[in-house]
């Protein structure tokens, strides 16, 4: 279904984390999926891993990609 062209240009890291917040006060964001820039970036990719069941809004973060290859790289038992 996701070809290269969905894909960040430079890795197969997505641009953008999804999360799922709660309409609750300091509520734990739960990381639900990810997302990829079209090509032209004039819109986006949305890859769902569960849909929330809550109400809450859906968030949308770009992803730092020095952080994101340190945390792939770091032990599993340091995160």
């Amino acid at each position: 279904m996701t070809d290269k062209t969905q894909k960040n240009e430079t890795t197969d890291y997505p641009d953008y984390r999804v999360y799922h917040v709660p309409d609750e006060k300091n509520a734990f964001w739960t990381r639900i999926g990810a997302a990829w820039n079209h090509k032209d970036n004039e819109g986006l990719n949305i890859e769902l891993d569960l849909i929330p069941y809550r109400t809450g809004r859906i968030v949308l973060r770009k992803l730092d990609l020095e952080k994101e290859k340190e945390r792939k790289q770091a032990p599993e038992n340091q995160e």
